[in-house]
């Protein structure tokens, strides 16, 4: 017998035409929640929250088997399936089926046919959708239908203005304006329908209604296509035919590959359309939750890239490794840098607090089409500075159910489940082929059934069938391991019975490759990396780690450099423990150290250098050739070098931690990562003491010294010089005692004692000058003309810094000529002799801008405005002041920039 379910409306049932009583309000419940996940298993437990809620009563098993015996007494088909239920029947017998079928052909016809596809599939509706039923999931349910029902309106009031039509469309529209009163998609079509209509003033004044709600209930102006379309309507334009988008002058396409294959899902996918219909102008937040290996992952990739379109303003991801088996997640800050850099941000104008990074990121996104995909996420809080402000779509993939992100962020909750045998089936043909599917017909069921419809499991299956053995015998081996833990929904403990399979089949020098990259430290390996890890030249391990990536045990990103997923790489540390594997990450801090070592040499030449092991004979570093190249691999390598020193700690190698701390220091000073350089400071400090070496002991007193002057903590800066001076005064460490006094000239000065400032420069400078080094005697030479001058002795001030300039450009030390000519203008400014001091100060503000030292640039700038203004150019001031006011607000330099202000006001 035909049955039909009504969901659009009351929820009802008709078997052979007639109507049939469906029970309790319950019992209704259970048909309804099999209905829409129509012909794909519901899990008892799954079952039984939908109609429950989250404390289902103690018999609800027994109730819910009750309620299917007496639905199947009805004529309704109900099949049991792995744990769950399935409602057996055509799609078009669902009238919400039906409506989803009737849409998807639309979006793939012309206009004519599409409106009347449209049409028809609103005429299901008949109220308020699942009517009759109540508790969470009802209401859930019934909120996320309404909104597809007024996307796929919207849609049609589209296509009904494209086709020309605008007048018979005004009354619709002003009641659905009513309903939506801030809905930016609706207001843009009556807005437009009004004009057609010749109602040009009605759709002005509408238009002024929205933008004061706007302003006065969100705070936020209408987005850019509805402000284009206003001014269109404002200028009379005949031409409207429909909206305008705006692009993103740096438009991020960071989107990994789209799957392949990539099987079912369709339920998923219907619920992730029907939340960017409903997206108007608001942020859209989509959260995929489930299991380990369950697919979240494709399934937002599949989705992000079937959608592209709806996103010209680019895509953004990042893989946030919530679940990462070495335990450090990326953090917020780190993810919303990696995100402004995608979209172009000024590095010169991003601020220092991770707070007004993320404020910057959201200003930058605002009113832009962009669809931001976080996959990974621990938790609500790693999420929450990452989410734009208005417009753009997001996709969130995790493990756990982010109870803060839906209730606190109205997300859409998407829970993921495995998938349904036919379209577990649907991947192993793809992957292997109908005819070795159809060859060994039970051995593909029994595998489906151990691998419990995970995706991860049978793509891995897949790929070691693929070499021709008969299935049968990975069922054997399969049957022996077991998947047990997969009837549970936690896959932890059957997964790598999967992944042992695997690991057997890799040959020797695969198999001791893919364990060593197991222990690596870091979240990824360059192929360098890996060669160093495995002692192997880099044209064997590149062949290894493509064989790896073919096994769907490796994957490589777009930069080139190979990740694991989670639980095969829990699966991988396990395989390590039966190899030695002391030697090979021995090898890989060699690796690390010595092209580290190069690279911080490169970004500061005149640095001295520190005694590193000899180089292992089966390890190549990086040949880097200059500063470009040394920050571009430490851009690179920098999450493996911060995990390297957490493993050092950990084992307890000292020596590394210190050493790994000075390869980090030039560039973390280069980037402004100033809290990485206090902590990986203050663990080489430790590591010093322990290793009761006082050369380590000065050099990481003195840079936690720094670091903390940088994170303004005075108090500690001053105490770690001090503790350094007086420790190199101890041991006779000459140039170390000059250096710290050459930090406690600018710790001093930051403190305002200028005399006790040039009384530490002035004996850095009477040491340096023992030392026979010309660098290090100009910067001295510098500090001492900078602390005269602030003591108004101006003549022996530049003397000092004259022969400062000389020996900086006869060694080619730019950042001490650029140093030194802002203290040669700030000298000549204070002596009355104006024009020299606008000369040295605009060489000064160049070379910085040459070297990216952005932080000095304005402090020189704000001097340059002075001497201008001092001159009688007020124009010129003004323009420069206007220029420091910005950049000290993006460094957050809030005292700065009001002193600035006070200066501007006062210019008049």
């Amino acid at each position: 017998m035909e049955v039909r379910i009504a969901l659009l409306g009351e929820v009802v049932a008709h078997v052979g035409g007639q109507r049939v009583d469906l029970g309790p309000a319950k019992q209704r419940c259970v048909l309804a929640a099999l209905a829409v996940d129509l012909d794909r298993a519901v899990s008892v437990t799954r079952l039984a929250e939908r109609v429950w809620g989250a404390r289902p009563p103690l018999r609800a098993r027994d109730t819910l088997s009750s309620y299917v015996s007496r639905l199947r007494r009805l004529g309704v088909v109900l099949d049991r399936r792995s744990g769950g239920y399935a409602l057996v029947v055509e799609d078009d017998a669902v009238d919400l089926h039906r409506f989803r079928a009737l849409c998807a052909q639309a979006r793939r016809a012309g206009d004519d046919r599409a409106a009347a596809l449209l049409t028809e599939a609103l005429g299901l509706w008949r109220g308020d959708p699942l009517g009759g039923l109540d508790g969470d999931w009802a209401a859930g349910e019934r909120d996320r239908l309404r909104q597809e029902r007024l996307g796929v309106e919207s849609e049609l009031t589209d296509v009904r203005l494209r086709l020309g039509q605008g007048a018979g469309l005004v009354a619709e529209l002003s009641a659905r304006v009513v309903e939506h009163p801030l809905d930016e998609r609706v207001a843009a079509q009556y807005l437009l329908a009004l004009y057609r209509a010749g109602r040009a003033a009605d759709a002005l004044e509408h238009y002024r209604g929205l933008h004061a709600r706007l302003v006065d209930e969100l705070g936020t102006d209408p987005g850019p296509a509805l402000r284009e379309l206003h001014g269109r309507i404002l200028n009379g334009d005949p031409a409207l035919t429909g909206p305008v988008r705006a692009t993103l002058a740096v438009t991020p396409r960071q989107l990994p590959a789209a799957p392949a294959p990539f099987v079912g899902r369709h339920h998923e996918l219907d619920r992730l359309d029907a939340a960017l219909a409903q997206s108007g102008g608001t942020v859209v937040i989509s959260a995929i939750a489930g299991a380990g290996g369950i697919g979240k992952t494709w399934l937002a990739l599949h989705w992000a890239h079937r959608n592209l379109d709806r996103f010209p303003d680019g895509q953004l991801f990042v893989d946030l490794r919530g679940f990462s088996p070495d335990g450090t997640p990326i953090t917020s800050a780190a993810a919303v840098r990696g995100f402004l850099d995608a979209l172009g941000a000024d590095p010169a104008k991003i601020p220092v607090d991770p707070h007004a990074q993320a404020a910057l990121f959201r200003s930058l996104v605002a009113d832009k089409r962009v669809l931001v995909v976080l996959d990974n996420a621990a938790d609500t809080g790693q999420v929450a500075d990452l989410l734009p402000g208005t417009s753009c779509t997001v996709l969130v993939t995790s493990r756990n159910r982010l109870t803060g992100l839906i209730t606190g962020h109205s997300a859409q909750h998407l829970p993921l489940d495995t998938l349904a045998d036919p379209e577990a089936r649907a991947l192993l043909t793809d992957r292997l082929g109908a005819d070795r599917i159809a060859a060994e017909p039970a051995a593909v069921t029994e595998l489906i059934a151990l691998c419990g419809g995970f995706p991860l499991a049978l793509c891995i299956i897949a790929g070691h069938a693929a070499d021709g053995r008969p299935l049968a015998a990975l069922v054997a081996d399969l049957r022996e391991f077991g998947l047990v833990a997969l009837d549970d929904g936690d896959p932890a403990a059957s997964l790598p019975a999967v992944f042992s399979w695997s690991y057997r089949a890799l040959t020797e020098p695969q198999a001791r490759l893919f364990a060593l990259l197991g222990v690596a430290p870091g979240p990824d390996i360059g192929l360098a990396g890996a060669a160093a890890l495995a002692g192997l030249p880099p044209v064997r391990v590149r062949a290894l780690l493509r064989e790896l990536e073919q096994a769907s045990l490796v994957a490589q990103d777009a930069a080139g450099r190979y990740g694991m997923h989670d639980l095969i790489r829990r699966f991988a540390v396990d395989q390590a423990e039966q190899l030695d594997t002391g030697a090979a990450l021995r090898r890989l801090t060699a690796f690390h150290l010595h092209t580290g070592h190069a690279g911080n040499l490169l970004l500061h030449p005149y640095v001295t250098p520190i005694d590193l092991d000899p180089l292992p004979d089966d390890v190549r570093p990086v040949a880097l050739t200059d500063d470009t190249a040394a920050l571009a691999w430490f851009d690179a390598e920098h999450a493996c070098l911060l995990a390297a020193v957490d493993a050092a700690l950990e084992r307890g190698d000292d020596l590394v931690v210190w050493q790994l701390a000075w390869t980090l220091n030039n560039y973390h000073f280069r980037r402004g990562d100033r809290h990485n350089q206090l902590a990986v400071w203050g663990h080489a400090l430790a590591a010093a003491q322990r290793l009761d070496d006082p050369a380590a002991q000065i050099l990481a007193h003195r840079n936690v010294g720094r670091a903390n002057a940088d994170v303004d903590r005075p108090e500690e800066a001053m105490d770690h010089l001090y503790q350094a001076l007086e420790l190199a005064g101890r041991t006779g460490a000459r140039a170390d005692e000059a250096h710290t006094h050459h930090a406690l000239t600018w710790s001093w000065i930051q403190r305002g004692d200028d005399q006790r400032a040039l009384e530490h420069g002035e004996a850095s400078l009477a040491i340096h000058r023992t030392l026979g080094n010309p660098a290090w005697e100009a910067d001295a030479l510098n500090a001492v003309g900078w602390c005269a001058a602030r003591l108004g002795r101006h003549d022996y001030a530049r003397e000092q810094c004259r022969a400062a300039l000389d020996l900086h450009r006869r060694h080619q030390d730019r950042d001490g000529e650029a140093d030194t000519l802002d203290s040669l203008g700030f000298i000549d400014h204070q002596t009355g002799n104006h024009e020299d001091a606008v000369e040295h100060y605009t060489a000064a503000v160049a070379l910085y801008g040459e070297l990216g030292n952005t932080y000095q640039a304005v402090n020189t700038l704000d001097r340059l405005a002075e001497s201008l203004s001092a001159l009688g150019r007020p124009d010129a001031a003004r323009d420069a002041w206007q220029e420091a006011e910005t950049l000290y607000r993006a460094q957050q330099r809030g005292e700065e920039a009001d002193e600035v202000l006070r200066k501007l006001a006062a210019l008049g």
